[in-house]
């Protein structure tokens, strides 16, 4: 169902929306109305003349999957056309022109557990890019609070240069005085690969544990995986521990939490629907056989030379090494007694 003004109102500024929703503005753009600049409809959020019913549908099947949580429909609640976390509060961003990830997230907020407790949200994001949207309307609003529901960690590529550039995005350390521990960020180099994610996983785990949430939203961005134009990851879609499905279906069948799954980035169109048939074989407790042969279809050449739902890994050599990883982990580790001090002063 399309997401309603109101709906998209809980976080966009209203001068925004007033702008996207019309479809005078997308339609036919004005070289001189220096809105289209203000609200980032440029470069690579261009304005098109479909926008505001997009904006509308991506955020209306965000929400809808969150709604299914929260009314206690199903365990498990999926949406691939969601993910948009470079989406801010007042303008588009890379290639997202809502936030649907912040919308989901603040609907399950509103919610009450069985219990008729306010719930706990961890936001997981797998994509390569770092989650700027997600975590900094998060960030803001745990400033304020003595017992923030939202917890956001992101494991995503850093370099000079690369999209997207936020001092959040560095290492948490929980020495530094800005430390925030709700809003936790682990930067990887390039090559990242199952056994950069497996030697970190329990460290995740070991938070995600520690906060005790009672839904977890993934964005499981693909452009992390070998052959991606982006370039920068090795990750493989179900080689062996730390790959991308194990790490999801560790999520889905070992925590035992609500879980949205998102989509997000991915520029390997094959490669993305490779991965998300699979990560969607894994929710429903149907695994596939990575071996299993790509169904003949109008795009069926697009996926030789293999033409077999499995990514493999590459021969990228991974840069991230047993000494950062080992530091990554011990400041990680520094995190939990945050959250279990607040799950003790909850009960």
């Amino acid at each position: 169902m399309p997401a309603t003004d109101r709906e998209l109102a809980a976080y966009h500024d209203r001068d925004y929306l007033d702008f996207i929703l019309d479809d005078k503005n997308m339609s036919e753009p004005s070289e001189d109305d220096p809105r289209y600049a203000e609200f980032g409809l440029e470069d690579d959020c261009p304005p098109f003349r479909a926008l505001p019913e997009y904006v509308r549908l991506v955020a209306g099947a965000s929400l809808t999957a969150a709604r299914q949580l929260s009314e206690e429909k199903a365990d498990i609640a999926v949406c691939w056309d969601g993910g948009r976390h470079h989406a801010h509060k007042s303008h588009a961003s890379g290639f997202c022109y809502v936030a649907d990830c912040v919308l989901a997230i603040l609907a399950l907020k509103r919610s009450l557990t069985p219990s008729g407790q306010r719930p706990r949200i961890l936001y997981l994001d797998l994509d390569v890019h770092f989650s700027d949207g997600v975590s900094q309307a998060f960030a803001a609003s745990a400033r304020g609070s003595s017992t923030p529901q939202v917890l956001t960690i992101s494991l995503h590529h850093a370099a000079p240069g690369f999209f997207p550039a936020s001092p959040l995005a560095e290492l948490s350390d929980p020495t530094s005085p800005s430390f925030d521990p709700y809003t936790i960020s682990i930067p990887l180099a390039r090559g990242a690969s199952d056994a950069t994610f497996a030697l970190l996983w329990p460290s995740i785990e070991q938070i995600a544990h520690a906060f005790g949430p009672d839904y977890v939203v993934v964005q499981c961005g693909v452009d992390g995986l070998a052959g991606d134009p982006c370039g920068v990851w090795n990750w493989s879609l179900a080689e062996a521990e730390g790959s991308f499905a194990w790490c999801v279906d560790r999520i889905c069948n070992k925590w035992g939490y609500k879980t949205l799954l998102l989509g997000g980035g991915g520029y390997n169109s094959p490669n993305a629907a490779r991965a998300w048939t699979y990560l969607m074989s894994l929710a429903c407790q149907r695994q596939l056989s990575v071996e299993a042969n790509i169904p003949h279809h109008s795009a069926f050449p697009l996926y030789a030379p293999s033409f077999t739902l499995d990514v493999s890994s590459g021969t990228m050599q991974d840069l991230n090494s047993i000494k950062y990883l080992n530091h990554a982990r011990h400041m990680l580790l520094k995190c939990n007694r945050y959250y279990e001090k607040d799950a003790g002063d909850c009960m």
